[in-house]
C-alpha cells in the first residue's frame, strides 16, 4: 500500500474533524484498510499527520516556486515565490483547518522549533539568496541569517494574513509585503 493512500485518508479526516480528533482507526476506515496496515507504515497517528503536513505544505511551496519562472533576476524571483507561497498557504483548506480548529498545534513551530516544511522552505530561500548574491540582485549578507529572516517574514504573513485583512485590503497588504521584501533584499 502506498503512503499517499493513507495520507489522502488522513487529509480527509483532518478536514472533517481537525487534527486532534483524527484517529488512526478513522484513517484506516477512510482508506478502507485495517489498522495494522496503517501501523505497518506509521508507528502512530502523530507520525501519519506529520507526514501529511510535510507532504501537503512542501507541495504547496513547490508549486509556488513555479511562480517565479519568468522573473528578471533572483531577487524578483524570490519575491514572487514568497508572495505566491503566502497566498497558497493562507488559502489552503488543510492549513486553514489547522489554524481554525487546532491552532495550538502550530505554536511549537513558531516558538520552539522549525519543522520539516519550514526547513524545506529555508533551503529553497537559501538557494535563491545565493543565486541573487551571484547575479548581483540581492544584497550580500550571511545566507543562513538572511534565509532565516525571510522565512520568519513569510511565515508571519502566512499565519496571519486572514486576521490581518479583516480591515485592510489583502491586495494592498500583499503589495506592501512585496515592497518590504524587495527593499530589504536590494543591494
Amino acid at each position: 500500500m502506498a503512503d499517499d493512500v493513507l495520507l489522502d485518508a488522513a487529509r480527509t479526516c483532518v478536514l472533517a474533524v481537525g487534527v486532534r480528533r483524527t484517529t488512526l482507526a478513522e484513517i484506516a476506515r477512510t482508506a478502507r484498510v485495517s489498522r495494522m496496515t496503517v501501523y505497518r507504515r506509521f508507528p502512530d497517528v502523530r507520525s501519519v499527520l506529520a507526514a501529511l503536513m510535510t507532504r501537503e505544505f512542501s507541495g504547496l511551496l513547490r508549486i509556488a516556486s513555479e511562480r517565479g519562472a519568468d522573473a528578471a533576476n533572483s531577487r524578483e524571483r524570490l519575491v514572487l515565490i514568497a508572495s505566491a507561497g503566502i497566498r497558497a498557504l493562507s488559502t489552503d483548506p488543510l492549513f486553514r483547518t489547522l489554524l481554525d480548529v487546532d491552532p495550538e498545534l502550530v505554536l511549537p513551530y513558531i516558538v520552539e522549533r522549525l519543522g520539516a516544511t519550514q526547513k524545506f522552505a529555508e533551503q529553497a530561500l537559501h538557494q535563491l539568496l545565493a543565486a541573487g548574491h551571484h547575479d548581483g540582485s540581492i544584497r550580500r549578507a550571511p545566507v543562513a541569517a538572511q534565509s532565516r529572516a525571510v522565512l520568519l517574514l513569510v511565515q508571519s504573513f502566512a499565519f496571519s494574513l486572514r486576521p490581518a485583512t479583516v480591515d485592510v485590503d489583502e491586495a494592498v497588504l500583499m503589495a506592501e509585503f512585496t515592497h518590504v521584501l524587495d527593499a530589504a533584499l536590494k543591494p
